[in-house]
């Protein structure tokens, strides 16, 4: 008999923000909002709501964690599955474009412009994240 798979299944969308600078848009994770959390850089992103659209739901995040809104149509540059014991992620990450400086929520307490070797050497970069980058 097939054992039966308990893990639920969420997917998420992520974007590498960049402005008219060529610089990259890195948030820092608030350590008293995700105390679990290693590497607490990463970039904007969540999960999606179901029955709303991926990019929506990419406008609805950056906006909800930057204040932020697109200049034009992300592109999807990678899919990961990010598999953990309860759960079993699907994480789309795209490329857009955006101007202006984020207003940061609850959820982060900092963040940088970096270029691409900056972000690339950045320490405490979301693995997930820094496996994406090294693919550009």
């Amino acid at each position: 008999m097939a054992e039966t798979n308990t893990k639920t299944l969420q997917v998420g969308v992520k974007a590498l923000l960049l402005n008219k600078e060529g610089k990259y848009l890195i948030l820092h994770r608030n350590i008293e909002v995700y105390p679990e959390v290693n590497n607490p850089w990463d970039i904007v992103g969540g999960r999606i709501d179901p029955g709303t659209s991926l990019l929506d739901n990419l406008k609805r995040e950056i906006f909800e964690e930057t204040k932020l809104e697109l200049l034009d149509t992300p592109k999807l540059i990678a899919a990961q599955d990010i598999l953990k014991e309860d759960k079993h992620v699907v994480r789309l990450t795209y490329i857009a474009n955006i101007e202006g400086e984020p207003v940061l929520e609850t959820e982060h307490d900092a963040f940088k412009w970096l270029s691409l070797e900056q972000l690339k050497a950045l320490p405490g970069l979301d693995s997930y994240v820094k496996k994406v980058i090294n693919e550009l």
